[in-house]
């Protein structure tokens, strides 16, 4: 059975049931995750007795508001549009990574998921050799691909084919935005003297890319390039802290196959698509070392 023949096995309540979204379960969750951000960034600003640790878990808690940022790009996570549009836009300034172009980009990639030429994901390929998966984990490349995408399109002279036309003026307005808020906030450190933002926002999050880009690694690596979603991604088993911070994102194939399906409603996705999974992992660690000894050089 593939992606397909399941959705189509799958009756009217049950579709219901599935896709139904919750500002209530949408915002506890938010108030945990920006919340435990907010708690992080206290300790590490007092410097108090283990703020460098701290920094590093604050880190990983604001990197991973790109999965948050990706949940909005579905309009799902909240059950109000106009919460989805703000929450996405705040995680999306927050990672230098613009909302509405990403929505786009995101949209292209489910649409042509592991297909070469077509998925923008595989536009930057995955690392075949030590020094290749070194450099991408380090996250070097996606800060530098996320300053050239928000120049770009500041410009507004080149936009990627995924981009509609119609919303081209929108992205560029958006980069011009962000960019201005940018310039804002490093205006106002300077003038204050305060380094705030690089203690609780910039140097936390060269700490936590590292872990977004090994979890990011798992969803699609080492998988075909065909259309059945059951093969071209990987849900992985992992632990609750880690779903709870990545939005229930581990389980991506239940996710590509229906992409409807808010964050709260994956696990019951999951336990009826379980039996019917051929790409799975035991964890990111184990996903790690089989990439390793199976596909560097």
């Amino acid at each position: 059975m593939d992606h397909k023949a399941f959705l189509s096995s799958l009756g009217a309540e049950q579709r219901q049931n599935l896709t139904l979204r919750s500002n209530t379960k949408g915002l506890m969750h938010l108030a945990f995750h920006w919340g435990s951000i907010i708690l992080f960034s206290i300790w590490v600003y007092s410097n108090a007795l283990g703020w460098q640790v701290a920094s590093v878990f604050l880190g990983v808690l604001i990197v991973f508001l790109f999965t948050l940022l990706h949940e909005t790009s579905h309009k799902t996570p909240f059950k109000s549009a106009w919460i989805n549009e703000v929450v996405g836009h705040v995680c999306g300034f927050a990672l230098f990574l613009p909302a509405t172009w990403f929505r786009y980009f995101h949209f292209a990639h489910h649409r042509f998921t592991q297909i070469p030429g077509k998925d923008p994901e595989l536009d930057t390929p995955k690392p075949t050799t030590w020094v290749q998966y070194i450099i991408h984990v380090s996250g070097i490349p996606v800060w530098i691909s996320h300053a050239k995408t928000l120049a770009s399109n500041a410009m507004g002279n080149r936009f990627q084919e995924f981009v509609p036309e119609a919303r081209q003026s929108q992205i560029k307005r958006e980069a011009i935005l962000y960019l201005a808020g940018y310039v804002t906030l490093l205006g106002a450190s300077f003038w204050s003297g305060s380094f705030i933002l690089l203690e609780v926002w910039l140097f936390p999050m060269l700490l936590g890319q590292p872990f977004l880009r090994l979890y990011l690694l798992a969803e699609h690596g080492r998988c075909p390039a065909v259309a059945n979603m059951f093969e071209n991604t990987r849900t992985t088993f992992t632990n609750s802290l880690v779903r709870a911070i990545a939005w229930n994102m581990p389980y991506h194939t239940e996710h590509h196959s229906y992409p409807s399906v808010p964050f709260h409603k994956l696990p019951d996705l999951h336990h009826l698509i379980q039996p019917h999974l051929l790409v799975t992992t035991e964890g990111y660690t184990a996903f790690n070392k089989a990439y390793i000894n199976e596909v560097l050089e």
